[in-house]
């Protein structure tokens, strides 16, 4: 199994704390947010890692290189304008070659990956399901957009976001395992985003998309509060 990071956004939410390179290059206790991401999915057995990149790409290039100090092996999807987190997986295309996971670059779920794998397999087999999306639950999913799930885990709607009461207080927490059959309903060369474009057309045409629900520790350092959270989370490790 492979893995697909995707780390090229502008990263906007960030830039008052982090204005001097990527987001997902964000320092966390001397070491950059995706090195953290790394270990996660080399813990688990993932070895071999594509960025996908756009934004100061070369820094987090220069960082990694291939890999080799990680014992991983690592390319680079390049891009040269915004083509959102869906456009990005499909000008990686060349690079997969059967089913994959997708991390977003600016948020950290702790998760057993091969546990969450399994679950994409089963469900695979018993269901031809297109994917498995990680779900975590918190107190306002209002403000994050949250998930609707039935009682087989397979994902019934994505609710955008809400100032009023969420439907759901499960949100997507940033991993899926994908099949490669996604990639032709994602068009080229043009911005599009999986989250709200490519899943809720997949749904609408009827092919099936599962919930993985995790407890462990979420968060998404793309604002400064987020980026102060992981920070304390950290250094509570040490």
């Amino acid at each position: 199994m492979q893995a697909l990071i995707l780390a090229g956004g502008l990263g906007t939410r960030l830039r008052a704390v982090v204005s001097d390179k990527p987001k997902p290059m964000a320092a966390i206790a001397d070491k950059p947010f995706l090195e953290y991401q790394l270990e996660l999915l080399k813990r688990d057995g993932i070895t071999e890692v594509t960025f996908c990149v756009g934004y100061l790409y070369e820094q987090i290039r220069n960082y990694f290189g291939h890999g080799d100090a990680w014992d991983l092996k690592i390319s680079y999807s390049i891009e040269t304008e915004l083509l959102g987190t869906a456009g990005a997986l499909k000008l990686a295309e060349r690079f997969i070659h059967g089913p994959f996971l997708v991390l977003n670059g600016d948020t950290f779920l702790d998760v057993d990956l091969r546990r969450l794998l399994q679950f994409y397999r089963e469900k695979k087999e018993k269901h031809n399901a297109f994917g498995v999306m990680a779900l975590t639950e918190v107190p306002d999913a209002g403000s994050y957009g949250s998930v609707t799930v039935n009682a087989e885990a397979e994902i019934a709607s994505f609710n955008e976001k809400s100032a009023g009461v969420a439907a759901s207080k499960l949100i997507n927490a940033g991993i899926y395992v994908l099949a490669p059959e996604i990639l032709p309903f994602i068009p080229a060369e043009t911005k599009s985003s999986l989250e709200k474009e490519i899943f809720p057309a997949l749904l609408n045409q009827g092919h099936r998309l599962f919930g993985y629900h995790t407890a462990g520790y979420f968060v998404d350092i793309g604002t400064p509060a987020g980026y102060q959270g992981f920070q304390q989370y950290i250094a509570g490790k040490g």
